[in-house]
């Protein structure tokens, strides 16, 4: 792919040893390369490596970005998150194995500002050409379906029944989802036409015509995450609602990386209420959009050349914990007042 040939390119030293067995993996890690920091980017996807990290070939592990969530092996040492993904509390520190690293903002990483040329390179697109009313308020959520609760949908249906002319946008994804979507609406009393499905399309495509609703309503149960960076670069206004595990309180992070917390509720009633409210009012809805159209430019969420390093420093006083010992002894710190 085009970002994994940047990789290569920019990276100071490179090996692909996705071929190699367990013991010559280990082996490259500890004994040739002498890794201090090891980085599991799987968790529990596809792709994992969860038994190389087994044998400890490096001295300190951690885990980051691509499993959302505790990896709860004793063998990874840190977790890479932010106070709002995962509070240092009583309440939420036994949802944790490792030892949490606090990025001082949101600890989703992205490159926006670096590849805006290849959307403004993109032709316009309008509702109209992808099936969306030219007219009245466009909700609508981006995530896999999967993560549509019975309980997020009921407030959903509400919103739609009172903000007149409104639809719901949401993707095939997966298609064979549709249908029960649209027969659980019709139990509910809203008509099939008001919500509206297309098709997935190429990440540069999506962004863009995200811009094209008024409203992203959030999953809960599950938080859009690389999509709820696509539609804050889009300037599309988001409402969620923050739960109790990491992977359900990672847009509240957005949120309040690009300045814009008012976007977040804690109750479903606030949710419903909200949408409503926001559902009614264009007016506030554009000024909203115009807001983040201006935050996304000097706001934490997307500021790529920061993130990197108050990585590098975390990654600077991780190894000075495990070199100190402080590992043994702490099950969570918030580093984030170093980083600064």
């Amino acid at each position: 792919s085009p970002q994994r040939a940047l990789i290569e390119s920019e990276a100071e030293h490179f090996m692909d040893i996705s071929g190699y067995d367990l013991e010559k993996a280990a082996s490259i890690i500890h004994d040739e390369h002498r890794i201090q920091i090891l980085v599991n980017l799987n968790g529990y996807t596809k792709g994992a490596r969860n038994d190389l990290f087994a044998l400890k070939p490096a001295p300190v592990q951690i885990s980051y970005m691509g499993y959302c969530g505790t990896t709860g092996m004793p063998f990874i040492d840190y977790l890479v998150t932010d106070k709002h993904t995962s509070p240092v509390s009583a309440a939420t520190s036994m949802h944790y194995s490792e030892k949490l690293v606090h990025m001082p903002h949101s600890y989703f990483v992205n490159n926006y500002k670096q590849n805006q040329h290849a959307l403004d390179n993109l032709p316009s697109t309008t509702r109209a050409s992808i099936g969306l009313p030219e007219n009245g308020i466009v909700f609508c959520n981006f995530n896999q379906l999967y993560k549509i609760d019975r309980k997020i949908f009921n407030v959903w249906m509400n919103v739609l029944k009172k903000v007149p002319n409104s639809v719901l946008w949401l993707l095939r994804f997966p298609a064979s989802g549709e249908q029960m979507v649209l027969d659980e609406a019709g139990r509910l009393g809203v008509p099939a036409e008001r919500i509206i499905f297309t098709n997935v399309c190429g990440r540069d495509e999506h962004i863009k015509r995200a811009a094209l609703a008024d409203l992203f309503l959030d999953t809960p149960l599950c938080n859009a995450h690389t999509t709820g960076t696509d539609v804050l670069w889009a300037g599309l206004p988001v409402i969620t609602l923050p739960e109790v595990k990491m992977s359900s309180r990672v847009m509240c992070s957005l949120c309040h990386a690009i300045n814009m917390p008012e976007m977040v509720v804690d109750s479903y009633e606030a949710y419903e209420a909200l949408a409503v409210k926001w559902g009614n009012d264009s007016d506030q809805l554009n000024a909203m959009k115009q807001r983040l159209l201006s935050e996304r430019m000097h706001a934490p969420l997307f500021d790529t050349l920061g993130w990197v390093r108050s990585f590098e420093r975390a990654c600077d006083l991780m190894w000075e914990d495990f070199v100190g010992g402080g590992w043994v002894y702490q099950r969570s710190q918030d580093y984030s007042s170093n980083m600064a």
